[in-house]
């Protein structure tokens, strides 16, 4: 099956809503899902953005946002110990090169559970120990195996990777090679997988060569 890759990063209420949509659409159109965890703030860095935390009636009305979200899809949504939180440990966890697809998938809905879904934090490596081992994993190995160089490049590779793909925030699904950003970005990816992109060469054209009449 044809891969359909989702960038993420633990920070980002919107991610954490992304991923408990995403097995289902990926399902339902005979792809396979593939978690690319990504730091956030690497990404804001690249291209000089801020974050939605460091601007602050966008974190008030993004934190509001995300509760309606998930109050209409049925999830569970709480705040975290802390926000903006260092999200290292939980995305090079993650990214581990030795999970096999069943175990990535349950370490990852694991550490979300964790950060967005009333949990303890992904912070503390010994809570983060107790979260794996609760989820039925072997916490001490995970967490040890994240702390290794390995660990460490992938994830930058992954970062990295991502801007080269003109990446920009989290969640982003790549469909074919065409960006799709952000939780509400679902229903045009559910609509691309089925040939029904209304975005074609030549609405893109129209924009190619716009100029600019004002710069600020």
């Amino acid at each position: 099956m044809a891969a359909l890759p989702l960038y993420f990063d633990f920070i980002s209420p919107y991610a954490y809503l992304a991923w408990k949509a995403t097995p289902a659409l990926a399902k339902k159109h005979g792809r396979t899902l593939e978690p690319r965890p990504v730091l956030f703030a690497a990404l804001l860095n690249a291209h000089g953005h801020k974050g939605p935390a460091e601007i602050p009636p966008k974190r008030v009305y993004v934190f509001k946002n995300v509760l309606r979200l998930a109050a209409a899809a049925q999830l569970k949504l709480q705040p975290p110990p802390a926000h903006p939180f260092r999200p290292l440990l939980a995305l090079r966890i993650a990214g581990l090169p030795a999970l096999d697809d069943e175990l990535r998938f349950k370490a990852i809905d694991a550490l979300f559970d964790a950060t967005w879904g009333g949990g303890p934090g992904v912070e503390d490596p010994e809570t983060v120990i107790q979260v794996l081992d609760d989820a039925g994993l072997d916490g001490p190995a995970l967490v040890a195996a994240a702390a290794g160089p390995d660990a460490k490049a992938r994830l930058r590779t992954t970062t990295e990777e991502a801007l080269s793909k003109g990446v920009f925030g989290v969640p982003t699904v790549d469909v074919d090679g065409e960006l799709f950003w952000g939780y509400d970005a679902l229903d045009h990816v559910d609509a691309a997988l089925a040939g029904h992109d209304p975005v074609d060469a030549e609405a893109l054209a129209r924009w190619a060569d716009l100029p600019a009449s004002a710069q600020r």
